[in-house]
């Protein structure tokens, strides 16, 4: 591992080096490969990303559709009755009891729950990297401080804290809700990045670039932040999760106000209305059980083949290989002059 990231280390600062004689259109050409191109590259070629891509384009289209009224809002046939799937094409995913449109409703509540599983796990991930990186690697008074405050923050019972701030508060914000649901989900995932950087900062490539008088910033940028890249990943899809399950819980059992249509609201109402127990009514809670399970399973899926993105070998590897591409070119054409 140590060998893999001195490669890495190498090969930044010799491209750091080198950006210094580059024009500007050059340094731009540069700063696309190496964060855009490349990247996107090693995360296509494996499988689980493209699934996992094409699962959560679903979600983000059916977004858009909503957001740019392409699609027609929650209506009630006209027979006002329940229909199963498929029953009638108008109507595919079949209808509520009242004879609501399912799959309308389920594109309707699309945007909200992408918003919120979105703050919240930019919120948990975010805290915690910040906490996590800080703490570890200055060590001392500030680490004793920090710490003090996220034991604070594990110590209190997550499922009440957020109950208790649900009732409070009635968020109808999605944004606002995210960030409630995973209020003190950053604690545990702060002191278990504290624990990963406190292994880092000893490593030789840390303390060579302290011995050069780089600055912290940078080494915890350049140096400590991509060796935590996968874990911070998995850890963002997780919090992702767990916001749309405890959302949906909460709505399920009317904690948060149904100030409007989501998955969790239509669970409750197949549930009350017998979805769980008639199989002529089984599809109204199987429709938003498939939505949340595929926004999960997309989630995860990302995340996994991200975690090619963020190995220093594949990075080495591809990197080699397209500096290779260029001698060669340059080489031929060399010879052809």
């Amino acid at each position: 591992m140590a060998t893999e990231t001195d490669a890495s280390e190498e090969i930044d600062w010799r491209s750091d080096a080198s950006s210094a004689e580059m024009s500007p259109r050059e340094r731009v050409r540069e700063l696309y490969r190496r964060w855009i191109y490349e990247p996107a590259v090693i995360a296509w070629s494996d499988g689980r990303t493209r699934i996992g891509i094409l699962i959560l384009s679903v979600y983000v289209l059916m977004a858009l559709v909503e957001l740019l009224g392409l699609w027609r809002e929650p209506s009630t046939n006209q027979a006002g009755r329940l229909l199963t799937p498929f029953e009638s094409m108008q109507y595919p995913l079949g209808t509520t009891q009242s004879g609501v449109d399912l799959l309308a409703l389920i594109i309707d509540s699309t945007p909200f729950i992408l918003l919120m599983v979105l703050a919240g796990g930019v919120w948990a991930t975010g805290i915690a990297v910040v906490v996590g990186t800080v703490s570890g690697y200055k060590g001392g008074t500030v680490d004793t401080v920090i710490t003090s405050i996220s034991d604070f923050f594990m110590a209190i019972p997550g499922l009440p804290l957020v109950i208790v701030l649900a009732l409070a508060f009635s968020p109808e914000n999605p944004i606002f809700l995210g960030v409630i649901l995973t209020i003190n989900y950053w604690a545990g995932l702060g002191r278990s990045i504290r624990s990963q950087v406190l292994s880092i900062r000893e490593a030789s490539y840390i303390e060579a670039a302290r011995t050069m008088g780089t600055s912290t910033p940078r080494i915890l940028l350049k140096d400590v932040l991509p060796n935590l890249m996968p874990y911070v990943m998995v850890n963002f899809v997780l919090a992702a999760r767990y916001t749309i399950f405890a959302s949906v819980g909460l709505y399920f059992i009317g904690v948060l106000p149904y100030s409007g249509q989501n998955w969790g609201v239509t669970l409750n109402n197949a549930y009350n209305q017998g979805g769980l127990f008639t199989m002529q009514a089984f599809h109204w809670l199987l429709v938003p059980i498939v939505a949340i399970v595929g926004l999960t399973f997309g989630l995860i899926l990302v995340s996994q083949g991200l975690d090619r993105v963020f190995n220093p070998q594949v990075r080495t590897r591809l990197t080699g290989e397209s500096e290779s591409i260029e001698e060669e070119s340059d080489t031929t054409t060399t010879g052809m002059m």
